[in-house]
């Protein structure tokens, strides 16, 4: 091998030996951490929180469907009832009444359960509202089909003869419309696969003030009210007619409104 070549291999035999070299010692090995002998891990700080076991309809009685559970500490939030704050809980809600709909594993708060003293009704009812209960039947509520929750538009029928003095025939007219209904009897709340379609005679809407006066007035009009099952969908429309013809007016003040056979009129009131 002519010595040039010797040369040449000799250097690059080496440069590689030289590169591994270099290679290991900037490869840094991790530096160990040392645990004293018998020392954990920092332990979470657990507290028992009441939770449902179970699901609880709304109106239903809570009874045995609620029990303490182990929360971390960190997460339990300062609506929640805790044993530490609580130890008897379970024994003085166990027959407090569910406000709205409860789910099993869901901690239970105050604000979710109807204050003592309290009628059901009365309490689901927003501010401002009024729970109005208008006779129906089977013909005259979608079938059945309209369950606690359901939108409705309230539709007046009553004779022509009656409204205008005419010939016979009837005049139907939409007087309330997107309203919510609140109870069917006594039924506040579908069943869990939502198939009740037990008919009720007596449906529980909630109103305004004014849409209050207004049904009761058509139901001394009518010959019959019908509710009309609204989609989910036009459940965000904007109302803005309704039949406020039916009772006065802010600009009418010092009248009285008279209904006789059907007819509506106004005579001033008395000073």
């Amino acid at each position: 091998m002519p010595a040039s070549r010797l040369i040449i291999l000799t250097v690059a035999v080496a440069a590689a030996g030289g590169a591994g070299y270099v290679a290991k010692k900037m490869v840094v090995p991790p530096t160990p951490v040392a645990v004293e002998p018998g020392e954990q891990a920092p332990a979470i700080v657990l507290e028992d929180v009441l939770v449902l076991s179970a699901d609880v309809p709304m109106g239903a009685v809570l009874g045995n469907n609620i029990k303490w559970e182990q929360w971390p500490a960190d997460g339990i939030n300062a609506n929640f009832i805790t044993r530490a704050s609580q130890p008897d809980a379970i024994e003085t809600l166990r027959e407090s009444v569910a406000r709205v709909a409860l789910y099993e594993g869901e901690p239970l708060r105050r604000s979710k359960l109807i204050g003592e003293g309290q009628s059901f009704m009365s309490s689901i009812l927003p501010s401002g509202a009024r729970a109005v209960a208008t006779s129906i039947a089977a013909d005259t509520s979608a079938g059945g089909f309209i369950l606690p929750n359901d939108y409705v538009d309230v539709i007046m029928t009553r004779r022509a003869d009656q409204a205008t003095g005419g010939g016979p025939g009837f005049i139907t007219e939409t007087i309330l419309k997107n309203i919510r209904v609140l109870a069917i009897d006594q039924t506040i709340q579908e069943d869990e696969e939502g198939k009740k379609t037990r008919v009720g005679q007596t449906a529980t809407l909630e109103l305004t003030p004014q849409q209050a006066e207004i049904i009761t007035v058509a139901q001394q009009m009518a010959d019959r009210l019908t509710l009309s099952l609204r989609s989910i969908k036009d459940t965000q429309e904007k109302v803005t007619d309704e039949a406020d013809y039916l009772v006065a007016g802010s600009g009418r003040r010092g009248t009285i409104r008279l209904i006789k056979s059907g007819e509506v009129s106004e005579v001033g009131a008395r000073k």
